[in-house]
């Protein structure tokens, strides 16, 4: 008779900073209802993963229900899978990290669940051949990967319903190929259909698997799904049809890993889901890239010549967005700081925030907002910021050091006292890439600035949703929405990074209105102790810039010489967690003139503070002159499950004050205070 073992598994997961609201609105929608349905079918053995920052808050705020899960692992119906504990990719980060997040997680599993797993799940699938060492020394026997990874080395579909042996420098993994054909109905499909199609791929004279792991919140989340999985019982019809199957069997993966027989070894390359592949590349490489797909799938012969249409790594996005590699890069800075004072008794505690720095969510950007959603990053530099603190508490580094620290070629220069820490550009801007506030644990300079991206043709195109065909619901992957009305001025790329205190100049006799580019070209000049000092000449002027901290002040002097004649400006974008939400506010001249969502201008400003209780701080700038002041929201354009939207990266301040007014001088501060 033919038998099928379905080998079902889901992966819970929210990124480490969510809005609170939102993942008790996912517990509501998603985690709860499938727990509880899952819970009421015993028989139905399944496989799931939590990330260990949501499981801990799951612990936490609902005990219930963890505890139907713990019933659920201790009667045999749940395997828990492992992975890194605040969801890494693996492969960007080093390997005694790796061993390090995938145990803490093995322990908190084994500590609340009494079980230690031998699966993991790999964050976005992605796959590079050095995870192995480290996952297997962590304790690891098999992980899943999509099955198109193994199409890639000439693997052909109907060979993937098993799983195979790797190896890397001595170490035995096995690798499960998740069905994308399975991912693509599941839920989407109506549940009989579902039912039949895993039927048919059974086989006479031996247990084959349909293999499915994929993210639990496509059950609930998503657009539709929750009406379509619960209110309209899709998940209890899928279970019922499942179980009342002669073909079907339910397992967990140690179930199935424990009495089938690898297929054989295999070598994967290094992939990620094919989406991934699309998303990882630049917009008008990815363009190219999704018109080759289209023609393929046209011409009816996609299928068959997938594995061939690579598109790019994971990595790729620390190419594409400087502020991802800007990151990454500083993470792994203070790993090496941190492991050096390995046998420190705080040790332990400082290991948890740079796992927390690690966490994947804020280093990429796809169909979700990512890299695009301000809170991740500031979750990351929360946590980096905290860590770079208590290292020099324990380890005190110079007060100033210049490196190449984004290996782009370029040195910073860091320079830091016991308040502040800002990182200056030494690439001829001389503006501050990183600000960093130790008692807010805040980094201001963690701005994002608008470049293309290839699903900006959609919107180019005026495409929108149209009609699903057939039964079922749309995948999110599929749809086109706009939560807010954008227009071409929100796609205008920036040329520059949105960085702080960017210079430029307006010669009086040039027309009104010219915009003119950044001409000033700093050179590094006599700096030492806390200060940082540049010089640049244009024309008939010569700037001299100097910056210093001076406990949670900094200031910034301009001296003018030559013939001081025209405008003279600098942008500031300044990183304010409260966004265009109503906790964020300008303070000037004892009033409430706006929001940072707002436009503000001002043709006289000598000081303005803004004041935002996410924070639970504020920053005063303030001028030796009066100065003219545009202070603007600045947005970037992304797509969610939910939609093209409008995310607000930063405030942009804008002064210009004509040289002939000054006394060749200017003194701006920005004095930042907490509470």
């Amino acid at each position: 008779m033919s038998r099928i073992a379905l080998l079902l598994g889901v992966h819970a997961h929210q990124p480490v900073g969510n809005f609170h609201e939102v993942v008790d609105d996912a517990h509501r929608r998603c985690y709860r209802p499938f727990i509880e349905t899952l819970h009421g079918y015993p028989e139905f053995k399944f496989t799931v993963h939590f990330s260990g920052w949501l499981l801990d808050y799951l612990l936490n705020k609902f005990p219930q229900d963890m505890a139907l899960l713990h019933e659920m692992v201790a009667r045999g119906q749940a395997e828990l899978f492992g992975a890194g504990d605040t969801e890494p990719v693996l492969a960007v980060i080093p390997n005694r990290d790796r061993i390090g997040q995938v145990k803490t997680l093995s322990d908190k599993l084994e500590k609340k669940f009494g079980a230690r797993p031998k699966g993991a799940w790999l964050t976005e699938r992605v796959w590079e051949a050095t995870v192995v060492p480290a996952l297997v020394d962590a304790g690891i026997d098999y992980v899943t990967v999509d099955d198109y990874h193994f199409l890639c080395t000439g693997k052909r579909v109907e060979e993937l319903n098993g799983f195979y042996t790797t190896e890397e420098d001595g170490r035995r993994l096995d690798l499960f190929p998740i069905s994308e054909a399975l991912r693509y109905r599941l839920p989407f499909s109506p549940a009989d259909e579902a039912v039949r199609y895993i039927e048919s791929q059974a086989q006479m004279g031996q247990t084959v698997a349909a293999v499915y792991f994929d993210d639990i919140e496509k059950f609930g989340i998503w657009p539709e799904t929750y009406e379509w999985v619960y209110e309209k019982g899709w998940l209890k019809q899928f279970i019922e049809g499942v179980l009342a199957s002669p073909i079907i069997i339910t397992q967990r993966y140690d179930e199935y890993h424990a009495q089938a027989k690898t297929r054989g070894v295999v070598y994967l390359p290094t992939a990620s889901y094919i989406e991934m592949n699309e998303w990882t590349l630049p917009a008008q490489a990815a363009n190219t890239y999704a018109e080759l797909v289209h023609e393929a799938k046209q011409q009816g012969h996609f299928e068959q010549h997938k594995a061939f249409l690579r598109g790019g790594i994971w990595k790729n996005f620390l190419t594409r967005y400087p502020e991802s590699n800007w990151m990454h890069k500083r993470m792994l800075g203070l790993s090496l700081r941190l492991h050096a004072l390995h046998g420190h008794a705080k040790h332990a505690e400082l290991l948890d925030l740079l796992y927390q720095a690690q966490a994947n969510d804020a280093y990429w950007h796809g169909l979700f907002g990512g890299l695009y959603l301000p809170h991740l990053r500031r979750a990351v530099y929360q946590a980096m910021v905290r860590l770079e603190r208590r290292l020099d508490e324990l380890d005190q580094r110079p007060a100033r050091e210049a490196y190449d620290l984004d290996l782009d070629g370029q040195d910073e220069l860091l320079v830091h006292n016991e308040s502040l820490q800002a990182i200056f550009r030494l690439d001829g801007s001389a503006t501050i890439a990183e600000l960093d506030a130790y008692a807010l644990n805040h980094n201001f300079g963690d701005s994002l600035a608008r470049q293309d991206e290839h699903y900006y043709r959609k919107i180019h195109l005026g495409e929108h949703d149209h009609a699903h065909d057939g039964e079922g619901i749309a995948s999110a992957h599929d749809r086109v929405s706009f939560k807010h009305a954008i227009g071409p001025e929100d796609l205008q790329v920036d040329q520059n990074p949105r960085a702080m205190f960017r210079d430029s100049w307006l010669d009086a006799d040039q027309p009104e209105g010219h915009t003119p580019p950044y001409v000033l070209d700093y050179q590094e000049i006599d700096s030492t102790g806390l200060d940082a000092r540049f010089e640049a000449a244009v024309e008939v002027l010569k700037v001299n810039k100097n910056y210093r901290l001076a406990g949670n002040v900094l200031t910034l002097h301009y001296h003018f010489s030559g013939e001081p004649r025209g405008w003279f400006g600098t942008e500031i974008n300044l990183a304010m967690p409260s966004c265009d939400g109503p906790a964020g506010r300008y303070v000037f001249e004892g009033g409430i003139p706006g929001g940072f969502g707002q436009v503000f201008e001002t043709e006289a400003m000598q000081g303005i503070t803004l004041a935002d209780d996410v924070l639970g701080g504020s920053v005063t700038l303030s001028t030796s002159h009066r100065v003219q002041l545009h202070a603007a929201p600045h947005f970037s354009v992304s797509q969610s499950e939910a939609g093209f939207e409008k995310i607000m990266q930063a405030v942009t301040l804008k002064l210009a004050w004509p040289l002939s007014e000054l006394n060749r001088e200017m003194v701006l501060t920005l004095e930042i205070r907490r509470g």
